[in-house]
């Protein structure tokens, strides 16, 4: 099983959201997979917590799974994922 990642920072621009190991990696996906995000306000956003699978928004219901930031970030995917 592997090891779960810990989350340094978060911070999100227009369209992705961010976060920063402690392994100093950054890694990135875009809004667009996530529309409760998308839509949330400031705060809403900057409640979030971790798990050992990824972060959680309990007030927007929202989840993502660490190994999610680890998908490629392209068209292809994003079709495939949306069909």
């Amino acid at each position: 099983m592997p090891t779960a990642l810990q989350t340094q920072k978060l911070w999100f621009t227009d369209d992705r959201i961010f976060i920063e190991t402690d392994g100093k990696e950054v890694l990135s996906q875009p809004l667009r997979f996530f529309w409760r995000l998308q839509q949330a306000t400031e705060d809403e956003r900057n409640a979030w917590k971790e798990s050992c699978f990824g972060l959680h928004w309990k007030n927007i219901d929202e989840d993502i799974s660490f190994e999610s930031f680890r998908w490629q970030d392209n068209e292809e995917t994003f079709s495939h994922i949306s069909s």
